[in-house]
């Protein structure tokens, strides 16, 4: 099984930039993918970014579209979320997941290990 770990939550300012990692514990990435989801008080955990390991395709919701880019380093066993233009509403505990398989799925359930999470809060 593959553990994600994740790293690199914090406070920022609206309109600032935060970037998220996810390493792998255990095993190595090469046979999946890797998610992002995020979770708000009161709200769902609602789907961020996917990538499938092996091809490099990625998955965004529209919400992060265009300021939001997840990226993986082979080197490392690391994936990165680049987070841009933050917005009040980007506020969640954000989780790193991981499905085997490479399609960039978007349902929670479809995946398979989670980390512990991580906070990003953006201040208006």
């Amino acid at each position: 099984q593959v553990q994600p770990v994740e790293s690199g939550g914090g406070l920022v300012q609206a309109g600032g930039s935060l970037r998220l990692s996810c390493a792998a514990s255990g095993r190595t990435f090469s046979l999946y993918t890797v998610g992002w989801f995020r979770q708000a008080p009161g709200k769902e955990r609602e789907f961020v970014a996917a990538i499938s390991w092996r091809s490099g395709i990625t998955n965004y919701a529209e919400p992060v579209k265009g300021r939001f880019t997840i990226s993986r380093d082979n080197g490392k066993n690391t994936v990165y979320l680049q987070m841009n233009s933050l917005k009040p509403e980007d506020t969640a505990v954000y989780y790193c997941t991981t499905r085997r398989g490479v399609e960039c799925k978007t349902n929670p359930y479809e995946y398979d290990y989670w980390g512990q999470g991580t906070q990003v809060t953006v201040s208006s």
